[in-house]
């Protein structure tokens, strides 16, 4: 499959229908499965990948068929293309890497998703990882880094779009983050 245009994700209240909502989105449309897994509380989450109109048509699919279990869900369309790998915690660092540190911090897995989008379309950042929800109790955060004005920027960004939402837990910039900071990305 060729890199994916849009992003898609569903969180759900229940584990059991997670799984037929996760089936149901990968029979509406031919969409790369990112991450399905339990999270935290007991909930599900399922992100997918691909073109604007599969991964439109898989999320209405898991729509559907959801009904009250939807905690949140999203598509972004022509998603960042920054937000894959962070996604993915394939991003290393350079070990002479000296800049700025942001962190956003989401109540819901898909809120960071959206938050990471904004956060790379308004800024010159690296988004270095993006955390969905696991051992989090069901939070998100995302880390990014860049020169000290384009990580106030893209930390701006990803709060709207989080505070937006009401799932904004926590924005914090730190201009000059000590080198161990950054070590396990390094």
């Amino acid at each position: 499959m060729s890199a994916p245009k849009s992003i898609g994700a569903i969180e759900l209240s229940s584990i059991g229908l997670g799984y037929k909502i996760e089936d149901d989105m990968l029979k509406a449309g031919k969409v790369e499965l990112l991450i399905a897994r339990t999270i935290c509380s007991g909930k599900y989450l399922v992100v997918i990948g691909g073109s604007v109109s599969d991964v439109e048509a898989a999320i209405q699919a898991g729509l559907a068929g959801a009904g009250e279990a939807i905690i949140d869900h999203l598509v972004i369309p022509n998603v960042h293309e920054s937000v894959f790998p962070a996604l993915g915690q394939s991003v290393s660092l350079h070990g002479d890497h000296q800049g700025a540190m942001g962190v956003v911090e989401t109540f819901s897995g898909v809120s960071v998703l959206a938050a990471a989008d904004a956060a790379a379309k308004a800024a010159n950042v690296t988004i270095f990882r993006i955390h969905v929800a696991m051992a989090l109790g069901g939070k998100g955060f995302l880390l990014l880094t860049g020169s000290v004005s384009d990580v106030r920027a893209g930390v701006q960004a990803a709060a709207a779009e989080a505070r937006s939402r009401g799932l904004l837990v926590s924005e914090i910039v730190i201009p000059r983050p000590s080198k161990e900071l950054f070590g396990d990305y390094l």
